[in-house]
């Protein structure tokens, strides 16, 4: 009976799951939930990493508690975070948030030294201005004295499981969000990197997803009461993770791995780097099993969190569901924004953001919190529409289907949208996805599941799922977000 510890931290929080195998079926146990603590220090915005690693080791010790043995630990987090090391291994600094303003104008003064083309050719990732290219431009610009002394650069994962094992290395799903790696190589983007003036050096071995890193330092097991036990590197990035747990029996599908981001795309054997893919922006990314998640990012559930936020410093302590019953009892397709706009991208008060880009596009301007949502969620299920066709036009084929997993499938009325707007059934769950394909990637590492399409289908055996059909599809049809003046 396998026992894994599954690390998944997001933007707004983490947790410590403890995953039990048994018969082809997976049960998940919560065991610790923290959140994800940032600090804003000289005007700028940062991970606070001391506290999450101690909260990591506090999930480590809870889960492993009372537990006759663990056979893996992994991490999962976000992606184009990362931290600097020295030569002792001393980390240079708290690693930047990637919403920090120091990104702004980065990629515009980076596509000067190197082509749009040119980069797109060779990396095959969707331009966004914190990408880990322009996140280490914006350090050399600011920080050159830290570069100068810095001997490795570790994504946040690589680096939680440098803390965990003493062991530096960057996992393949992660190192592929940075826009520094060569798409077809798989291997780091020398000459680019030389173009731009980045020293290569900084960055470290490249392991497949499912590598077993090493045992646990023996301080850090000692001080968390555990025994020797093994750290695994999923797939490190947790769309990479939740991507696995997507339980598919076909390859005609879509996912969509819904939360504070919503990243939607298909699972290929090789990247696409056609005309058409740049133009439209889509993403060559990692995945387990060698494969290439072909995606688009898009804000996501961003947008309703920070209205969220606002409307709790405004006194009005809404729950996620009271937000989202107050949506459904407000207009329908009224009011619509760009998830993506650079507008929405750094915190602050969102709902003025949104009433702001709908009285420049001159819509009517929600008012009410449930307009609000209801305006962050049709508009959300708009983008997947668009994102979709753009998907069909690129790949030659229909997409049969959309499969929504992680925390945001959770909202139903998103996933009524989305099924509308897009015309297509969509099976929403399960929600833990990202923890289920941390663990599972972890069994695939030891041998306690023979292949990456059985862990599907463990997904398929253990976790529940909701279908959402089309309903009044012809609403939608004609909707589109106006765009911005």
């Amino acid at each position: 009976m396998p026992q894994f510890i599954a690390f998944d931290l997001g933007a707004e929080s983490g947790r410590a799951i403890l995953a039990t195998l048994r018969k082809n079926r997976l049960t998940l146990q919560e065991k610790h939930r923290f959140a994800n603590p940032t600090g804003r220090v000289n005007g700028h915005l940062h991970w606070n990493i001391l506290a999450q690693w101690e909260e990591l080791k506090k999930g480590l010790s809870l889960a492993a508690a009372n537990q006759k043995q663990i056979h893996g630990i992994g991490v999962d987090t976000w992606g184009v975070d990362f931290g600097l090391l020295d030569k002792s291994g001393n980390l240079l600094g708290n690693p930047f948030h990637y919403r920090d303003s120091r990104n702004d104008g980065v990629m515009e003064r980076a596509l000067k030294k190197v082509s749009r083309q040119k980069i797109y050719q060779t990396t095959g990732l969707q331009f966004l201005p914190f990408n880990t290219l322009f996140q280490l431009l914006a350090t050399q610009r600011d920080q050159p004295e830290i570069l100068d002394v810095a001997d490795k650069l570790l994504f946040m994962p690589d680096l939680f499981n440098f803390f965990f094992t003493g062991i530096p290395a960057n996992e393949y799903s992660i190192a592929s969000t940075s826009q520094m790696l060569d798409v077809k190589k798989r291997q780091w983007a020398g000459g680019m990197l030389n173009k731009v003036s980045l020293p290569r050096q900084l960055m470290q071995k490249i392991i497949p997803s499912g590598t077993v890193l090493g045992d646990l330092q023996k301080s850090v097991a000692s001080e968390c009461n555990v025994a020797k036990i093994p750290v695994i590197a999923p797939a490190c990035h947790d769309t990479a993770s939740a991507v696995v747990a997507v339980p598919a029996e076909d390859e005609n599908f879509c996912y969509i791995s819904s939360g504070t981001w919503s990243l939607m795309g298909v699972e290929l054997k090789k990247p696409i780097l056609t005309d058409d893919a740049l133009t439209l922006n889509y993403t060559n990314e990692g995945g387990a099993n060698n494969t290439i998640r072909f995606l688009k990012n898009i804000m996501g559930l961003w947008l309703v969190q920070e209205c969220r936020r606002q409307f709790l410093a405004d006194g009005h302590n809404f729950t996620y569901a009271q937000l989202t019953q107050m949506a459904a009892r407000s207009a329908p397709l009224r009011s619509l924004v760009d998830p993506n706009d650079v507008a929405f991208l750094a915190p602050g008060n969102m709902p003025e953001r949104i009433q702001s880009f709908c009285r420049r596009t001159r819509q009517p301007v929600p008012s009410t919190p449930g307009e609000l949502v209801r305006c962050a969620l049709e508009s959300l299920a708009i983008a997947y529409r668009d994102t979709m066709l753009g998907l069909e036009k690129i790949l030659g084929r229909k997409i049969s289907a959309i499969h929504i997993v992680g925390g945001g499938s959770q909202n139903e009325l998103l996933n009524q949208f989305t099924a509308a707007a897009c015309n297509r059934p969509v099976i929403g769950g399960p929600i833990e996805a990202t923890a289920i394909g941390n663990a599972l990637a972890q069994a695939v590492a030891i041998g306690a599941i023979a292949s990456w399409s059985d862990a599907r289908k463990i997904v398929r055996q253990s976790f529940p799922v909701k279908y959402f059909h089309p309903r009044h599809a012809d609403r939608w049809r004609t909707a589109s977000i106006p765009k911005a003046r």
